[in-house]
């Protein structure tokens, strides 16, 4: 939950969505466990006096849990942070000491300890990824016993299918889970392991993912990650909703990363954002062809491995620019790394993640490249068309969700969509985008088509809202 702990988008999500919830009236309650030493940890937080040192036992050990809160910045509600040093006073979010699944699980459990603490009967759990998607079968088994819970449903929410949490079965003991084996899939136990997630889309009461294209994608082999059997089984229980962005934070119009500011009313203001751009990065300034941004992890996923074929004949071809920010695989580190070295002042890459860079990257650059394998939902190509930035992208998931093809004969679109994972896919698309680019009125169109549609989380919280209330009766 940004701003309290970030690793990709699901912390952008886990904090928009409780937000505005909030904002409408509803008693949100988010749970997160209190990552880092005690002092960077509980700087901004108090102690929940009547929730201290409950105690949970999970495989032969106990641990202490205490409950702090404190305010999602930004009009949000309290949150709970879960301190149990043992498992979460670590530097990081995820650890390499061998003990994810007890982390998770006990954070898991002590929500719902949390939530019998204060005497609060939710109407529905929701639960993030693999890392709570035990809680729907916690309600059932540890905490079956509690009629605070009797009419309480579920929601689990899969923003990556591709991470599962699967763990050896001789952790069903740590898991408080060694007497459920009738209700964890037996296949996997007969192979030695129990999934989180799995278990997950079992005994949720309703299941979500991030995108409607992504909602029906998962239900086939390719993209179903082994898990498509249970999905398919769950259909008339799935569905999709496609993320929103925070319109306040992602606002060329006011945004303090930026040199100048620009709305879809004038755009004057992106050029100079472009400049400044070049000038900060160390590029040639004022090409005739487009500025090209990337701002991503580099996974395999993201699709990256598109570009090794086409991005250097075309960067040879054309006086373009490419500003790259991210880190991951070292192959593709190193194949930005060395695009850099080759084509100096045309190609900038910067490691790691920088929050005002990624902020002048969207406002500044022309064309936004985006060529993912797969994409549950993606936000980086909402961020680009909110600043005028049209994305180049694959048709996936939420990607074929928000980005409309651009059609020159209508007018039509809001950027470059093509539709096999292939280099030559992808250059079809980057030819199309660069003929658009040559066509004046054409461009200024798309841009104020792209600048024009509303990715804001008010539509999407409603989507939400009608789903709670439907499970809730």
């Amino acid at each position: 939950m940004a701003p309290f702990a970030k690793i990709g988008g699901l912390g952008d999500v886990c904090a928009a969505l409780p937000r505005h919830l909030h904002r409408r009236g509803h008693d949100v309650r988010p749970f997160l466990p209190l990552y880092g030493g005690p002092e960077e940890a509980r700087a901004a937080v108090e102690p929940v006096g009547f929730a201290r040192d409950m105690r949970i036992r999970a495989g032969g050990r106990t641990f202490t849990c205490s409950l702090w809160t404190g305010a999602l910045p930004g009009g949000g509600p309290q949150v709970h942070f879960v301190e149990c040093p043992a498992l979460f006073g670590r530097p990081g979010v995820y650890s390499a000491e061998g003990d994810e699944h007890l982390r998770f699980s006990v954070i898991t459990r002590a929500s719902v300890e949390g939530c019998q603490r204060m005497g609060f009967a939710p109407d529905v759990f929701h639960a993030h990824d693999w890392h709570a998607a035990l809680l729907p079968l916690y309600l059932k088994t540890v905490y079956g016993w509690d009629r605070l819970f009797r009419d309480t449903r579920t929601v689990l929410t899969i923003h990556n299918l591709g991470y599962q949490g699967v763990f050896p079965s001789s952790a069903l003991p740590d898991l408080a889970l060694e007497g459920a084996a009738d209700r964890l899939d037996r296949g996997d136990l007969e192979a030695g392991r129990v999934g989180f997630l799995k278990t997950g889309i079992l005994h949720a009461d309703a299941v979500t993912t991030v995108s409607a294209t992504y909602a029906r994608e998962i239900l086939g082999a390719e993209l179903g990650m082994g898990l498509d059997p249970w999905l398919r089984a769950r259909q008339g229980s799935l569905v999709g909703i496609t993320n929103g962005i925070d319109a306040a934070e992602w606002d060329p119009a006011t945004d303090p990363y930026l040199p100048a500011h620009f709305s879809a009313g004038d755009v004057a203001g992106k050029g100079a954002c472009r400049a400044r751009l070049l000038e900060e990065v160390g590029l040639v300034p004022d090409p005739a062809g487009p500025v090209f941004g990337v701002v991503s992890r580099f996974t395999a996923q993201k699709g990256f491995d598109l570009l090794f074929g086409t991005l250097p004949p075309l960067l040879a071809s054309e006086d373009a620019r490419l500003v790259a920010l991210g880190s991951g695989e070292s192959r593709y580190e190193e194949f930005f790394a060395g695009l850099a070295h080759r084509l100096p002042g045309r190609v900038a890459w910067h490691g790691g993640h920088r929050e005002e860079l990624a902020h002048r990257i969207e406002a500044g650059a022309d064309l936004f490249l985006m060529p993912s394998r797969f994409e549950p939902c993606g936000l980086n190509q909402m961020f680009s068309m909110r600043y005028g930035t049209l994305p180049v992208v694959r048709r996936t998931g939420g990607l074929a969700d928000t980005v409309e093809p651009w059609n020159p004969a209508t007018g039509e679109g809001t950027g470059f969509v093509f539709d096999h994972f292939t280099g030559t896919g992808l250059r079809w698309a980057l030819d199309v985008a660069l003929q658009a680019w040559r066509d004046r009125p054409a461009w200024d169109r798309l841009v104020r088509n792209a600048m024009a549609r509303d990715f804001s989380w008010d539509r999407r919280v409603r989507e939400y809202e009608d789903l709670f209330a439907r499970l809730a009766g």
